[in-house]
């Protein structure tokens, strides 16, 4: 039967016109791609041939049968469940603690009735007030926030231009021997910065904290502005966040047509002027993402901070903190974390603003587009010298310093073989009272215990990240302009807004204690709070990595399998779980690194039971253990370099890691 004559016959009979089920009924609410007919917001049918205009229909009644009916479709289709569930857990787990964490600096803690008229729970305004309006508010707030900002600023200042530069070097220019030179440019964004920190006091110690450095062992003398303080902090992370401007400028650098740059060049503009009129405004957006990416992690880091400012009383806002929720009234530590995060928020948030209102320029198009190489000419040799100096003194020689002290009995007293013993590594407590009071760390118990923690956090909460992270990714993927699409977006972007150390100060604010009438646990000094911790940390960048994955996924795949009868756990196991595979054990290293790698983010819910190796090595640090900190630093540097060569094999690539 014809379908016009089926159309007549159906509206004899009175009967509706029939309509096959849409990729949109068939998938949950999900627009099939590759549509010729779209329906506007403002309800405009546009089709590849003609343009209706349609007015839509009037919203009916939410009746209670009605919304039975949306509650059993909610109930009945998995799809739609697994998006309810997603958005019920990133709401308990991220805003439901950040909540918690406000409360708890308007709520009057048992340890202050002693300063405050009230009882335990009261609503006070004492944590803020002792913040930003008592004597005590420059020690407190003021100077901690105004050397965060100078170390931020200055460690800006030094990096984004460094690792600007680097980039354009290794990527535009015909520099020899770009491939070592890059993989040993980029070798620093592997080791953590608090291991940099170390390798700094290897080289720089002095006296002041109780032992010789190598150059103060030399007889050279070292001023205690260079070994401690602002100075050596921003140096330390200097030499670390340049990789971010490296590998953010690197890659927009490779997507420019060199043919943009040949035409300035025809037009008879020098390099001076190509750089500065054409490549410049086609890498700004990316120069200011490493800035506001620089900024935000160098004002709120700890680990560097406490190991070079806290020996000259030296502190931050971010090592401020950590001695007040330590010592108390841990409300004003949280209320510091408060101030932490509103600052990170506001300079994404304004980035944001600025590139959104800047002129942008596209630099793909449907033109193929070649890169040809700028010749350096007579620069070539200067930049190379700079190059090799670079590397050695920011690289090779710290760790090489690093390493050798791990074999001295006595720091900074030279490498004759007299000062030079395996203790530190093997050694047993027949000879403790020669060189320290414990014994070298393969014989020692405590760090047979942190090397445990370490593989089992950074095993599972690699395996649950990425795996919440492919879910996540899918509702993003296949939610894309929908509003649960967007808000699962902008929920699992909250983390990224916060440094490692606030963030898990809000989790130290809401699992310290029962909640909710014991509906939720206490879990401080448990190994389940420390990962669920980094987990959650962890969620944008595993979120983002799974939201790529899926969108090489195809739709029409789940659509014919859909029509061949498939449910939506049939659809996921044999289809989209299979082809996602790579993308899984890509985002699984690259979250096993991160988190192997990380110390603000665990260092205040650590204990002798849960401490890692990142931790211990801090912790022996501080105490006068220099050899043995070091021993572990190298270990730790080990580990992470290993799987940073496995995360390769799979193809993972680096610049995803944060």
């Amino acid at each position: 039967m014809k379908p016009e004559n089926r159309k007549r016959l159906r509206k004899v009979e009175g009967l509706p016109p029939t309509r096959g089920r849409s990729g949109r009924d068939r998938m949950g609410g999900l627009d099939r791609p590759g549509s010729s007919r779209q329906l506007s917001e403002r309800g405009v049918i546009v089709s590849n041939a003609v343009t209706v205009t349609k007015e839509r229909p009037p919203r009916k009644k939410l009746t209670a049968r009605r919304l039975k009916n949306l509650i059993l479709n909610v109930l009945k289709n998995p799809f739609n469940m697994v998006v309810l569930v997603s958005l019920i857990v990133l709401f308990c787990l991220i805003v439901i603690p950040l909540l918690t964490m406000i409360k708890s600096t308007f709520t009057l803690a048992q340890g202050e009735l002693r300063r405050v008229d009230g009882k335990v729970g009261d609503f006070t305004l004492y944590y803020w007030q002792y913040m930003l309006m008592s004597n005590m508010s420059k020690a407190v707030l003021w100077e901690p926030l105004l050397h965060s900002f100078v170390c931020g600023f200055f460690t800006t200042l030094i990096s984004v231009p460094l690792g600007s530069v680097l980039a354009w070097l290794m990527i535009r220019t015909d520099l020899p021997g770009k491939k070592v030179l890059g993989i040993l440019i980029t070798v620093p964004y592997m080791i953590p910065s608090w291991t940099k920190a170390i390798a700094w006091l290897a080289v720089f110690r002095t006296p002041t904290s109780g032992a010789n450095g190598f150059l103060t062992g030399m007889g050279i003398p070292i001023p205690d502005w260079l070994a401690y303080g602002p100075v050596a902090i921003v140096l330390c992370m200097s030499l670390h966040y340049y990789a971010f401007s490296y590998i953010h400028v690197s890659s927009a650098l490779r997507s420019i047509n060199s043919e943009l740059e040949e035409m300035g060049e025809i037009c008879g503009a020098n390099k001076v002027q190509i750089l500065k009129s054409i490549t410049l405004p086609l890498v700004l957006p990316s120069i200011l993402s490493a800035v506001v990416m620089t900024l935000s992690k160098a004002i709120g880091t700890y680990g560097v901070a406490a190991n070079l400012g806290s020996r000259i009383g030296y502190f931050t806002l971010a090592t401020k903190m950590k001695t007040f929720i330590n010592g108390g009234p841990q409300g004003v530590g949280f209320a510091m974390s408060l101030v932490l995060i509103s600052l990170a928020a506001l300079i994404i948030f304004s980035n944001q603003r600025i590139i959104g209102v800047r002129k942008s320029y596209a630099t793909i198009g449907g033109k193929g587009g070649r890169s040809n190489e700028m010749h350096l000419g007579a620069a070539k040799l200067p930049l190379m010298v700079f190059l090799v100096f670079f590397l050695f003194f920011a690289m090779v020689a710290p760790m090489f310093v690093l390493v050798m002290e791990t074999f001295q009995v006595t720091t900074g007293n030279g490498y004759g073989l007299q000062n030079l013993t395996l203790y530190n590594w093997i050694g047993t407590l027949d000879e403790a009272q020669t060189y320290t009071s414990m014994e070298g760390i393969f014989r020692n118990a405590e760090f047979g215990k942190a090397v445990w923690n370490t593989v089992r956090l950074t095993f599972i909460g690699s395996i649950i990240t990425a795996f919440c992270g492919q879910f996540l990714g899918y509702i993003s993927s296949r939610g894309r302009g929908k509003w649960y699409g967007n808000l699962t977006e902008q929920l699992v972007f909250v983390p990224y807004l916060m440094s490692g150390v606030a963030f898990s100060t809000m989790y130290f604010s809401m699992f310290s204690v029962p909640h909710f009438g014991g509906l939720i646990p206490s879990l401080y000094g448990t190994f389940t709070l420390i990962v669920l911790t980094s987990v959650v940390k962890h969620f944008p960048f595993a979120s983002r990595s799974g939201t790529a994955n899926m969108m090489q996924i195809a739709v029409e795949l789940e659509e014919a399998a859909d029509i061949n009868g498939a449910n939506f756990w049939q659809r996921m196991g044999k289809i989209v779980l299979p082809l996602a595979k790579n993308g899984f054990i890509s985002g699984f290293m690259l979250t096993f690194i991160s988190i192997a790698k990380e110390l603000d983010l665990i260092i205040i819910m650590m204990d002798k039971h849960t401490q890692t190796m990142s931790y211990l090595a801090f912790t022996y640090s501080q105490e006068g253990y220099n050899q043995m900190a070091d021993a572990i630093s190298v270990c730790v540097l080990l580990f992470i370099l290993v799987c940073y060569i496995i995360a390769n094999r799979f193809g993972a690539d680096i610049g995803k890691a944060w």
